[in-house]
């Protein structure tokens, strides 16, 4: 048996512990606290981490970590996307420039996304559809990234693992890829 590292990050509110507390087997660790932002109505925040774990039909096992939301938190961050598999950055469209709150994330992650898959859930879609999942593609776009892009709720399980499986079936990918130019065969 193997674990795997993936990491939820995105906008304080976008559902990372949300998203996790959704698929993860376990209880969840989280370490959230009482928000004192008060320019985003939500009662608590995490300021840490979060954790959860997925088993696989293998066997193999997902270590699900979730981010602090706030840029303050970006140190952490860097910590956190140590020897990930794989990200997954959850926007809020509900917020007022999701586009925007997208490109610090893609900023912030810059390093680890020139070297790990990665894939965006846009949440809220279905009550605030602009922008909608084309203005996404074209931000990735200017900005020389192309990722899956997909509607969740982070509520749902089975939206949760969508994002988990698009996110493995391009780790899988890579390592065709790679297998092929190496001359090597599975």
């Amino acid at each position: 048996m193997k674990e795997y590292k993936i990491l939820f990050t995105g906008t304080m509110g976008a559902g990372k512990t949300t998203a996790i507390h959704s698929v993860s087997e376990v209880p969840p660790v989280v370490t959230d606290v009482v928000n004192s932002d008060v320019s985003v109505d939500k009662e608590k925040t995490t300021v840490g981490l979060d954790f959860g774990m997925v088993t696989l039909d293998g066997g193999d096992r997902l270590r699900l970590f979730g981010t602090p939301g706030q840029a303050r938190f970006d140190f952490l961050w860097k910590i956190l996307v140590r020897n990930a598999l794989g990200l997954i950055i959850l926007t809020d469209n509900s917020r007022p420039r999701p586009l925007d709150d997208l490109a610090v994330y893609l900023d912030g992650f810059a390093d680890a996304l020139d070297q790990v898959p990665c894939t965006i859930g846009v949440g809220r879609l279905e009550t605030h559809a602009s922008p909608d999942l084309d203005a996404y593609a074209e931000l990735m776009e200017s900005r020389g990234r192309v990722f899956p892009i997909i509607p969740v709720d982070v509520r749902q399980r089975g939206d949760v693992l969508m994002l988990i499986d698009t996110l493995l079936y391009q780790i899988e990918a890579r390592e065709t890829t790679y297998d092929m130019l190496n001359g090597e065969t599975r």
